[in-house]
């Protein structure tokens, strides 16, 4: 106890319950401070582990022998930072998977990650949060349609500019029955990672200087 170290003369005095009051107060900040260490390292694990295993969703493990959620660049694009993930084998960049977002349901907003090869075609794509209608809008999720799936594949020039929309739009991607407004955004939030890829293409592949490696 605090009071146990403390000369007698100090524990009879008025001011004793104030230094106890405040002895105690450093210790239990401590005590907190130490375990927060110890939470917040374990977050970050579970975060990094989560991460992995979302890549290796979206990018094949036959295209690297590195650790993608390790080997990172962020491209500055406006006011937006982007953090891009580099799939390399024999030290070549393979493959690369980033987030990209479309408006969600209200205000919401919809978190993709999308995995492209070095010619600028889809390995994979994956929603990663939203909010979206359940029964409608969440058929964008792997366990409740392969509607995403659709996207493996594709690229720019497949299909054409004006085939990347909904068939409603004239496009040729399918819209779900009774919405609409969620398969057009995550279509065009697709198409516009695609974009970001082809204008950034040789510094993601580690071919050019720019970006910010981490």
């Amino acid at each position: 106890m605090i009071s146990h170290w403390l000369k007698p003369e100090i524990r009879q005095s008025s001011g004793y319950p104030i230094l106890l009051l405040g002895g105690v107060a450093l210790l239990v900040s401590t005590a907190i401070g130490i375990a927060n260490l110890g939470t917040n390292a374990d977050i970050a694990r579970r975060q990094l582990e989560d991460l992995q295993v979302t890549l290796q969703q979206v990018v094949p493990a036959e295209y690297y022998d590195n650790e993608p959620v390790r080997d990172t660049v962020t491209i500055q694009e406006g006011d937006r930072s982007v953090q891009v993930y580099r799939a390399r084998r024999k030290g070549q960049v393979q493959a690369v998977s980033f987030r990209t977002t479309a408006p969600g349901y209200g205000s919401s907003e919809m978190v993709l990650i999308v995995g492209v090869d070095r010619d600028g075609k889809l390995l994979g794509v994956r929603v990663i949060s939203h909010a979206e209608t359940p029964g409608l809008g969440d058929k964008i999720e792997t366990s409740k349609s392969n509607w995403i799936l659709g996207f493996t594949g594709r690229s720019l020039s497949d299909p054409p500019p004006a085939g990347w929309g909904v068939k409603k739009d004239g496009g040729v991607f399918d819209q779900f029955t009774g919405a609409t407004i969620t398969p057009r955004a995550v279509v065009k939030s697709i198409k516009g990672g695609l974009e970001f890829f082809a204008a950034h293409r040789a510094v993601l592949l580690d071919e050019a200087s720019g970006g910010h490696d981490q």
